[in-house]
Protein backbone atom coordinates (compact mmCIF):
# COMPACT_ATOMS: atom_id res chain seq x y z
CA UNK A 1 0.00 0.00 0.00
CA UNK A 2 1.44 3.58 -0.92
CA UNK A 3 -0.64 5.53 0.80
CA UNK A 4 1.91 8.31 2.18
CA UNK A 5 3.04 8.39 -1.16
CA UNK A 6 -0.26 9.25 -3.01
CA UNK A 7 -0.77 11.59 0.17
CA UNK A 8 2.07 13.46 -0.88
CA UNK A 9 1.11 13.25 -5.12
CA UNK A 10 -1.95 15.05 -4.03
CA UNK A 11 0.27 17.70 -1.75
CA UNK A 12 2.38 18.41 -5.37
CA UNK A 13 -0.88 18.32 -7.27
CA UNK A 14 -3.09 20.90 -5.08
CA UNK A 15 0.40 23.37 -4.23
CA UNK A 16 1.47 23.09 -8.03
CA UNK A 17 -2.04 23.47 -9.65
CA UNK A 18 -4.93 22.86 -7.38
CA UNK A 19 -6.35 25.17 -5.09
CA UNK A 20 -3.96 24.57 -2.28
CA UNK A 21 -4.98 26.39 1.54
CA UNK A 22 -2.69 29.38 1.27
CA UNK A 23 -3.80 30.78 -1.76
CA UNK A 24 -3.65 30.01 -5.35
CA UNK A 25 -0.84 27.37 -7.02
CA UNK A 26 2.32 27.69 -7.66
CA UNK A 27 1.65 27.33 -11.66
CA UNK A 28 -1.50 30.59 -11.55
CA UNK A 29 0.87 32.43 -9.95
CA UNK A 30 3.88 32.07 -12.00
CA UNK A 31 2.02 32.63 -15.15
CA UNK A 32 1.06 35.86 -14.08
CA UNK A 33 4.54 37.33 -13.42
CA UNK A 34 5.41 40.16 -16.25
CA UNK A 35 9.04 38.51 -18.06
CA UNK A 36 10.36 42.18 -18.45
CA UNK A 37 10.38 42.47 -14.49
CA UNK A 38 11.64 38.67 -14.18
CA UNK A 39 15.47 39.89 -14.07
CA UNK A 40 15.20 42.84 -11.90
CA UNK A 41 16.56 42.52 -8.56
CA UNK A 42 15.03 44.42 -5.88
CA UNK A 43 16.94 46.96 -4.29
CA UNK A 44 20.03 45.80 -6.61
CA UNK A 45 20.86 42.89 -4.66
CA UNK A 46 18.17 40.69 -3.75
CA UNK A 47 16.93 37.42 -5.92
CA UNK A 48 15.00 37.97 -8.68
CA UNK A 49 12.02 36.06 -10.06
CA UNK A 50 13.76 34.39 -12.74
CA UNK A 51 16.67 33.21 -10.27
CA UNK A 52 14.05 32.07 -7.57
CA UNK A 53 12.38 30.35 -10.32
CA UNK A 54 15.36 28.45 -11.76
CA UNK A 55 16.66 27.66 -8.10
CA UNK A 56 13.21 25.93 -7.96
CA UNK A 57 13.82 23.74 -10.70
CA UNK A 58 17.27 22.94 -9.69
CA UNK A 59 15.62 21.03 -6.61
CA UNK A 60 12.85 19.50 -8.47
CA UNK A 61 15.66 17.95 -10.60
CA UNK A 62 17.81 17.01 -7.59
CA UNK A 63 14.74 15.28 -6.21
CA UNK A 64 13.80 13.87 -10.10
CA UNK A 65 17.10 12.48 -10.46
CA UNK A 66 17.14 11.30 -6.72
CA UNK A 67 13.68 8.80 -7.81
CA UNK A 68 15.57 7.75 -10.88
CA UNK A 69 18.61 6.57 -8.70
CA UNK A 70 21.12 8.70 -10.81
CA UNK A 71 24.82 8.42 -9.40
CA UNK A 72 26.47 10.54 -7.29
CA UNK A 73 28.10 12.61 -9.66
CA UNK A 74 25.42 12.98 -11.86
CA UNK A 75 23.97 14.43 -8.65
CA UNK A 76 26.46 17.06 -7.68
CA UNK A 77 26.55 18.06 -11.13
CA UNK A 78 23.03 19.22 -10.59
CA UNK A 79 23.03 20.64 -7.56
CA UNK A 80 26.13 22.82 -8.92
CA UNK A 81 23.86 24.22 -10.96
CA UNK A 82 21.74 26.04 -7.86
CA UNK A 83 21.58 29.74 -8.05
CA UNK A 84 23.32 29.14 -11.01
CA UNK A 85 24.31 32.50 -13.52
CA UNK A 86 21.39 33.08 -15.80
CA UNK A 87 21.54 33.23 -19.45
CA UNK A 88 19.05 35.12 -20.59
CA UNK A 89 18.59 33.11 -23.68
CA UNK A 90 18.69 30.13 -22.02
CA UNK A 91 17.08 31.04 -18.66
CA UNK A 92 13.90 32.21 -19.88
CA UNK A 93 10.71 32.81 -17.56
CA UNK A 94 8.92 30.55 -20.22
CA UNK A 95 11.73 27.82 -20.32
CA UNK A 96 11.62 27.88 -16.58
CA UNK A 97 8.47 27.31 -16.17
CA UNK A 98 8.25 24.25 -18.51
CA UNK A 99 10.88 23.01 -17.11
CA UNK A 100 9.46 22.71 -13.92
CA UNK A 101 6.44 21.39 -15.15
CA UNK A 102 7.86 18.72 -16.86
CA UNK A 103 9.86 17.76 -14.07
CA UNK A 104 6.81 17.70 -11.18
CA UNK A 105 5.35 15.74 -14.15
CA UNK A 106 7.75 13.04 -14.09
CA UNK A 107 8.40 13.14 -10.31
CA UNK A 108 4.59 12.05 -9.66
CA UNK A 109 4.43 9.65 -12.50
CA UNK A 110 7.27 7.74 -10.59
CA UNK A 111 5.62 8.06 -7.61
CA UNK A 112 2.34 6.85 -8.93
CA UNK A 113 4.68 3.76 -9.93
CA UNK A 114 5.67 3.05 -6.62
CA UNK A 115 3.18 0.04 -5.10
CA UNK A 116 4.13 0.70 -1.20
CA UNK A 117 5.44 3.49 0.63
CA UNK A 118 8.75 1.17 1.71
CA UNK A 119 11.15 3.83 -1.04
CA UNK A 120 10.29 6.76 1.78
CA UNK A 121 12.83 5.30 4.63
CA UNK A 122 15.44 4.94 1.96
CA UNK A 123 18.55 7.30 1.96
CA UNK A 124 18.75 10.00 -0.72
CA UNK A 125 22.43 10.19 -2.34
CA UNK A 126 24.91 12.38 -1.40
CA UNK A 127 22.14 12.60 1.70
CA UNK A 128 21.83 12.03 5.34
CA UNK A 129 18.00 12.05 4.82
CA UNK A 130 15.72 9.89 3.43
CA UNK A 131 12.92 9.86 0.57
CA UNK A 132 10.38 11.12 2.98
CA UNK A 133 12.04 14.04 3.59
CA UNK A 134 13.75 15.09 0.38
CA UNK A 135 9.64 14.84 -0.83
CA UNK A 136 8.27 16.69 1.49
CA UNK A 137 10.81 19.45 1.48
CA UNK A 138 10.10 20.10 -2.43
CA UNK A 139 6.94 20.68 -1.54
CA UNK A 140 7.47 23.38 0.87
CA UNK A 141 10.32 24.67 -0.69
CA UNK A 142 8.21 25.07 -3.49
CA UNK A 143 5.84 26.89 -1.38
CA UNK A 144 8.46 29.41 0.37
CA UNK A 145 10.18 30.19 -3.06
CA UNK A 146 6.55 31.11 -4.39
CA UNK A 147 6.25 33.63 -2.07
CA UNK A 148 9.25 34.97 -2.12
CA UNK A 149 8.30 35.01 -6.23
CA UNK A 150 4.93 36.59 -5.41
CA UNK A 151 6.40 39.45 -2.90
CA UNK A 152 8.77 40.46 -5.51
CA UNK A 153 6.37 40.86 -8.19
CA UNK A 154 3.93 42.92 -5.91
CA UNK A 155 7.42 44.94 -5.33
CA UNK A 156 8.41 45.35 -8.62
CA UNK A 157 4.16 46.47 -9.70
Amino acid sequence: MNKETQYIIKSFESTLSGQPWFGRGVYEILKEVDEAKANTKPNGTEHSMIELLWHMNTWAEFTLASLENKTSEEMKVIEANDWRTIDPKTHTWKNGIEQLKATHKRIVELLNQKEDDNFLKDIVTNRKYNFRFLLNGLVQHNIYHLGQVAYVKKMLG
